[in-house]
């Protein structure tokens, strides 16, 4: 019991606090930044090295959609152009706000319908669905009960059962084999629902976008109300991201 007293006073307090204000370590690689600085005659150095086609020239732009937040771009490019910041909110509510340009100093998404806010905003339950993913988005959204994130404290939980769900999180590129089960899941949950997307194999396919074995026919007929960009995403980049999409003080 000493030794149990002991460890816990020397880990300190755990929990952050106000999430929205944390900061993260200098190398977490979060929101990049795209300099004023003009992209050499003839230069794709950046374009060529992405394992996702992320990033489109003329003029330098990156689907963070598509990106995994890799460190190829930045250190490819000879200019110095592209700098990944540390800055975790990300979370967007239209597919077209994840495309970064060098005017973009930040991103977030509008505040959801009153509707919407007047049924979720002080209780959200979520149905966490792996459809085909490589378990990093599923272990980040684990960490989400943990003593560090302690997302329940906003009301936002995690259930087992669809039924008791508002709404679902799909992880992974929705592999043929996961769709029907993707499908059943989403109907049984109550309507209104809600769907987020977390991670860029759920918002784009990812390293698997090209692949024979996905079948991304259930995201085209559904609407989509969160993105949640990462490779994976932050724990803290879901919570603010409902937050701010919620209105939540």
């Amino acid at each position: 019991m000493k030794d149990a007293i002991k460890i816990r006073l020397l880990q300190g307090d755990p929990t952050i606090h106000d999430v929205r204000i944390a900061q993260l370590p200098p190398l977490f690689r979060g929101l990049p930044k795209i300099s004023d600085n003009e992209c050499p005659v003839d230069c794709y150095e950046c374009a060529e090295v992405c394992p996702t086609d992320a990033i489109k020239l003329n003029p330098l732009q990156i689907d963070l959609g598509l990106c995994v937040f890799c460190p190829l771009c930045e250190e490819a490019c000879p200019q110095n152009i592209i700098h990944f910041t540390n800055e975790f909110h990300t979370a967007v509510d239209e597919r077209e706000k994840l495309v970064i340009t060098k005017e973009t100093t930040v991103i977030k998404p509008e505040v959801a319908s009153e509707k919407i806010r007047n049924y979720f905003g002080k209780s959200l339950k979520l149905r966490q669905i792996s459809a085909g993913g490589c378990n990093g988005c599923e272990l980040e959204l684990n960490a989400l009960s943990n003593v560090n994130f302690d997302m329940g404290r906003y009301g936002i939980e995690f259930v087992a059962s669809p039924r008791h769900a508002d709404g679902i999180v799909i992880t992974g590129p929705l592999t043929q084999n996961m769709i029907n089960a993707t499908e059943i899941c989403y109907d049984a949950v109550p309507n209104p629902k809600i769907i987020i997307l977390f991670g860029a194999c759920a918002i784009s396919g990812g390293i698997f976008k090209d692949s024979d074995t996905i079948q991304r026919k259930f995201l085209k007929e559904n609407k989509i109300d969160l993105f949640i960009p990462g490779c994976p995403p932050h724990p803290l980049t879901f919570i603010t991201g409902l937050l701010d999409w919620l209105d939540r003080k």
